[in-house]
């Protein structure tokens, strides 16, 4: 787990249309690189960065860009660490129970968008004032997970579209990360997927809505070899990274249909 808008196809990615303006979603071809930890290695040849919001400076996110790079900030939306910054600005109320294998990090009750949606908004903005293209907003499939709440599909959907619309709102691109469940439901409302070993877990045609509209997914697998998963199938950009998240990665090539 760190792991309605026009959207045309054009020759080097996606072109959103967003009420704060024109952005670029992810190309739909080339490699992406997913680095979550320690200083970002903006040396690796990739046309896509994932990077954390906050401990990612400014400075680093312009340079990538100046190279033509395209670069999301990486942040939690359905849990919060207790290491952040901002993590007082969450009512007590609202957090959960501890995820699994991650200390640290706690389920948020979804069902209350509405009280959650000042935080959120404000990591939200710090992406957009570090001048990211587009937003990874993780662990939003608590309804699936021992969240400590009573949560529903319809409740994580209600969430997840407002997390869409935050995006949006603000000129970013917004990617759906893993929910499976809810890809049909929520493929309009998102520019494009993040997905962690759907291969290994054979749930990779889960992800086909998000290529039947052109939107890529950026797929990372942390267990297979290379081998198991390369060629990627048309519309993956698809990577092997140590589950860490530092700066090493092996790519595939994308196949195209």
């Amino acid at each position: 787990m760190r792991w309605r808008i026009g959207v045309a196809l054009a020759a080097t990615g996606v072109v959103v249309a967003c009420s704060g303006g024109t952005v670029a979603a992810p190309p739909a071809s080339g490699t992406w690189q997913y680095q979550l930890k320690g200083r970002v290695d903006t040396a690796v040849e990739a046309g896509t960065f994932d990077v954390d919001l906050f401990d990612t400076p400014a400075e680093t996110v312009a340079a990538l860009k100046a190279q033509g790079r395209t670069v999301i900030c990486y942040l939690n939306a359905g849990a919060v660490e207790s290491w952040r910054p901002d993590v007082g600005a969450v009512p007590a109320e609202l957090i959960g129970a501890p995820l699994d294998d991650w200390p640290g990090e706690s389920w948020l009750d979804v069902s209350r968008a509405a009280e959650l949606r000042p935080f959120l908004a404000a990591r939200f903005d710090l992406c957009r004032e570090k001048g990211f293209d587009g937003v990874e907003p993780d662990n939003v499939d608590g309804y699936a997970n021992d969240s400590g709440f009573d949560l529903t599909a319809v409740d994580q959907l209600a969430f997840n579209r407002m997390l869409a619309e935050l995006a949006h709102e603000r000129g970013l691109t917004v990617g759906l990360k893993n929910d499976l469940g809810q890809v049909p439901d929520l493929v309009d409302a998102f520019d494009f997927a993040v997905n962690e070993q759907c291969a290994e877990f054979d749930e990779c045609d889960a992800l086909q809505p998000f290529v039947d509209q052109g939107k890529p997914v950026l797929h990372v697998e942390y267990e297979l070899p290379l081998t198991d998963f390369c060629p990627a199938p048309p519309g993956f950009l698809s990577i092997r990274k140590p589950l860490d998240l530092t700066e090493e990665v092996q790519a595939c090539p994308v196949a195209h249909a």
